[in-house]
Order: C-alpha cells, then structure tokens, then sequence
C-alpha cells in the first residue's frame, strides 16, 4: 500500500479516506461496521467523519456517526488509524448547523466544547487530524488558530485543517499561525472533482506553495458520475432523489446544483471514456481525483460495503497523461458545470 503525507505532517494515510456521512442515516450500524471492515482489511487507514453527521444533518441524529465510528475504533489498534473529525462552523449561509441550538461559531467556547464532545464519542484521548468544517465569516481567524492551537498543546489533537475553504481563508490562517507560533492547517477538505474542478483555479497552487495537502471529498460528484442519474427522471432511494423530492427547498437546490443539463452531459462523455478504458465510472473519477500532486488522500463513501469496491479499485489505477487530457478536453467543451 502506497502512504502520503498530509501537509508537513507526520500522518502517514492512504490514498484513499474512508468517509461516514451515512453512518446512522443511509446505512444503519451493522452495515456501518461492514462498510468500514472492509475499508480496513483492504489496508485503509485514514476514516473521517464529523461531529454534525450524519447527513442530512438534523437534531435527532447529530452525533450518532461519530458514536458508530467509536464503537468500531474499540475493535482495532488505536495506533493502526488516522482518524479525523470536524467542528461544524457557521455552513457559509446554506444552512444552520444542528449542533448546540445552532448557535455554533469557531471561537474558543464552542472549539473546546465540540472536541470534548467528538472525543467522549469516539471513545479515544486525541485526534489525529481536527478539521473546521465551514469558515466562521464574523469570527477573527486569530481567535480562531489560537483556540485550535490550544488543542495541539494539550494532545487532544495532533494536526489542524480546514474544509470549505478559499484561498484567501486558509494562507490568512496560516500567516497568522505562522506568526504567533501556532499550529498550522496541514490540509483542507473540499469538493473536488471531474464535475467540479474549482480548486484547481487557485487553491492548488496555494497548497503547493504552503506545503497544503486537499483532502477532497465527492470525487464522484455525489454519485452522479457513476451515471445512476443519467436517466429520464431522477431516481429515487438515492441521495440527490431524496433531496430532489423533499419539502425543504435547500435540498431541492443542492440536488439541482450536483444533477442538472451540464453535470449530465459531462458524466455521459466520462462514461464513454470509462467504457473505453474498460472501467467502472466510479473507479475512473476516484483515481482522477488522485492523480494530483497537492493531493494527500480522496474521500470516498458507500452507504453498503458492496458499493466500496469500484472506489477501492481505483487503488489499483494509475491513469495515463492521454486519458487525463481526454477528461480535460470534456471540462473544456463542459466547464464548470456544477456552477
């Protein structure tokens, strides 16, 4: 098994991460434990979650992912996982997060307050990798590092990083971290993808200067690369079908964001060059997503073990300078299409 650095860390992880969102929604906990089983005894050892999932986030089930992901850590060496967790931040405006009351913020009070909580649920004295899940807008990110970094010093954690982020957000923290000594975001978490390639405007080069590994998360576009949505209407009992069907208008935006005329049309020229290639769909965009050098590890998820295959196949992929520039070339007559 292949192993990356994150950052100028001492995490060692594959190039696959294991991801929990379903753990608790879409996939009760017996499938949950298989799902991870699976992940680990093909090597995996890199498992990220949150403390606001499961996904769709609601008060009921906030804080059950990371109960299921605990009990599992007792079945395994604590020293054989990198595990990460997430201190939800303020979501930007695109929702409230359902954590204490929703009056969340990246401030010391609520960072100290969420890190007892994902430790108690997990089960485990530190973690590995503690991630802001959404930028605070109001929050000064001096307050903000100085309240993370006061977790490196006491060993609840032992490397930063961020999610969600911008290019102005995260070389702003790490300035300031630089200059009060304080402990640095080694990696960030955001959508990257064959859909969705934003991060390669700036953000990349930010990480390759600031020695910044991208943990990206979807590199399926949220299953719509696997082509299940390539179809005359939008299924149902899939994530985006759900969301596609619900009374709430956010869910309704957000499938319309992932499933639209363009996301679709580019999937169906990836599926081409998947069939060519004599590969699953799934399998060609998780090895896209790791085929950069400013990436550490891609986030994958399942809400069945069985569906883990196809992404863990991509382990095995090394993709050629030919076919990445046959993907380039449908960004180019396709670009952005997720907005």
């Amino acid at each position: 098994m292949e192993y990356r650095y994150i950052g100028k860390s001492g995490l060692r992880v594959t190039p696959i991460c294991m991801g929990t969102m379903s753990f608790g929604s879409w996939s009760d906990k017996k499938e949950s434990f298989k799902i991870l089983d699976t992940a680990y005894d093909r090597g995996i050892n890199f498992f990220d979650t949150a403390e606001v999932y499961p996904v769709p986030p609601n008060a009921e089930t906030v804080g059950v992912t990371e109960k299921i992901v605990g009990e599992w850590i007792q079945t395994k060496p604590r020293d054989s996982l990198i595990v990460a967790t997430k201190v939800a931040g303020a979501a930007a405006g695109w929702f409230v997060p359902p954590v204490r009351h929703g009056m969340t913020a990246i401030d010391r009070f609520h960072i100290e307050t969420a890190i007892e909580g994902s430790l108690r649920r997990l089960g485990t004295d530190y973690i590995d990798l503690y991630q802001v899940h959404w930028p605070d807008p109001i929050v000064p990110i001096e307050e903000s590092m100085e309240a993370l970094g006061r977790l490196v010093q006491a060993g609840k954690v032992r490397y930063l990083g961020t999610s969600n982020e911008t290019t102005y957000g995260l070389t702003k923290a790490n300035t300031i971290a630089s200059y009060e000594g304080l402990a640095k975001f080694q990696s960030i978490q955001n959508n990257f993808s064959l859909l969705h390639r934003r991060f390669l405007d700036e953000l990349a080069d930010a990480c390759r200067q600031e020695n910044v590994s991208l943990l990206p998360y979807s590199p399926i576009g949220g299953g719509v690369l696997s082509g299940k949505y390539n179809v005359p209407e939008v299924p149902k009992g899939c994530r985006f079908g759900d969301y596609h069907y619900h009374d709430n208008p956010r869910q309704r935006a957000m499938a319309d964001r992932f499933v639209n005329e363009g996301t679709l049309a580019a999937t169906a020229k990836y599926l081409e060059i998947a069939k060519d290639l004599g590969m699953s769909p799934v399998t060609l965009a998780t090895a896209w997503s790791m085929n950069f050098d400013f990436v550490a590890s891609t986030i994958i998820g399942a809400r069945t073990a069985a569906q883990l295959e196809e992404s863990l196949a991509a382990l095995e992929v090394t993709l050629s300078d030919e076919v990445m520039k046959r993907c380039d070339e449908v960004h180019k007559l396709i670009p952005y299409p997720m907005g």
